[in-house]
């Protein structure tokens, strides 16, 4: 039966201190398993969190203990297994989040494989520009107990913050593309150019980003993986040493190996559909390339069923991203009564007084997809808004392009 405490912790995303002390604990056994939270999501969406997880209490940085809301679902308050250490809520980048049960083995195996695919060794610092209660930003801190220095964690990073960051000792950096982008553009080259290595996840990275990036002198490391295998387990698309990957008949990528979350949060079910004899079946399809190297196609839950034929969206804004005027892209399916589906691109435009024609990113598509993938309707955006993981967040993209 699960013995283990689990404590939510609502610390705010730049106060890592406090965080550090709770994860090191939770790791080596000396405290509860924790929940990283963000205290500053709504009132609503933190309540809903707190019931889905369940904990036995709740924990503030100032050290207070406070007992969780109880509901029907939470009634039973029930523990984690001995070797869990935290449980985080997966992005609900298309969907409803889970929490996944990470254990200190499974977090531990990931840092060390990270670490010695990059070439960071001890006392090497560690630069964290995401956010802590996500995995993304976690692994960060997992990596820094692993090195031994703390980590810096900045919320907002800009290229003055990175160049005061490198001056403290930060060698390997971890962003999100928008990030990325957002440094080179406000001049932070010579900055990301002095960090050993610039881990770069969360999202599809524009080949264009990669060029400019390099042409910087920046050393990009591409990262694939999920909470569910504790961050980043594929690197420039080959597997960190002990994970395997597979792919299945449907063409959802399997992953396999010693950082693999045990469950889900009080979700057996789900838990029984994602777990296989050792394989964690992804929401991702994919396929080796020629060079055999993963290629991450898109989201299985993200294809457009569009008159009969499916179009993997990721596919479509991959075509896109260098189509002339497109600045970001994202694309969707919205309900159609004619097509069921149709293919919609919501486009950031280069020159917003000059956005790109329907007609003109059709085109674009049709020079590397079939027709039917081409969108069918374009809506001019702002920005692409994301999720605090870094991932576009599709539900508000989805009624953005239905309006």
């Amino acid at each position: 039966m699960p013995s283990r405490p689990l404590q939510a912790v609502l610390f705010r995303p730049g106060n890592s201190a406090p965080l550090l002390d709770a994860l090191a604990a939770a790791i080596d056994g000396t405290g509860p398993a924790i929940a990283p939270l963000d205290p500053a999501l709504p009132k609503a969406r933190l309540d809903d969190l707190l019931v889905a997880l369940a904990p036995a209490s709740i924990r503030t940085e100032d050290h207070t203990e406070r007992a969780a809301p109880s509901s029907p679902r939470a009634a039973a308050r029930p523990g984690v297994a001995d070797d869990v250490a935290v449980v985080v809520a997966t992005s609900g980048s298309t969907g409803t989040p889970k929490a996944a049960e990470l254990s200190a083995a499974a977090l531990l195996a990931s840092a060390r494989a990270s670490l010695a695919r990059l070439g960071a060794g001890r006392y090497d610092r560690w630069l964290c520009c995401l956010p802590t209660h996500h995995i993304s930003g976690l692994g960060v801190l997992v990596r820094s107990l692993v090195a031994g220095p703390a980590p810096l964690v900045l919320v907002q990073a800009d290229a003055a913050a990175l160049a005061q960051a490198v001056d403290a000792g930060c060698r390997y950096a971890s962003v999100v593309p928008t990030q990325l982008r957002r440094l080179l553009e406000t001049g932070a080259g010579p900055a990301l150019a002095s960090l050993r290595a610039v881990l770069l996840g969360g999202a599809a990275v524009p080949p264009d980003l990669l060029e400019a990036a390099a042409a910087a002198g920046a050393r990009v490391v591409t990262s694939y993986g999920m909470t569910e295998t504790c961050g980043g387990c594929v690197y420039d698309g080959l597997a960190l040493d002990g994970v395997r990957v597979a792919y299945g008949e449907d063409g959802r990528i399997r992953i396999a190996g010693p950082v693999l979350f045990s469950r889900y949060r009080l979700a057996p079910e789900l838990t029984r559909a994602a777990l296989d004899d050792g394989w964690f079946r992804t929401a991702d399809l994919g396929a080796p390339g020629a060079d055999g190297r993963l290629v991450v196609r898109g989201r299985a839950d993200d294809v457009i069923n569009s008159g009969g034929e499916k179009v993997v969206a990721a596919e479509v804004e991959r075509a896109l991203r260098d189509c002339p005027g497109v600045r970001d892209i994202a694309v969707v399916g919205v309900a159609d009564p004619e097509w069921g589906e149709r293919v919609t691109a919501l486009v950031v435009a280069a020159d917003p007084a000059r956005p790109p024609t329907l007609r003109r990113l059709r085109e674009h598509v049709r020079g590397t997809l079939p027709a039917y993938a081409a969108p069918r309707a374009v809506t001019i955006v702002r920005e692409i808004p994301v999720l605090g993981s870094g991932k576009p967040d599709k539900q508000s993209l989805r009624r953005i392009a239905a309006r």
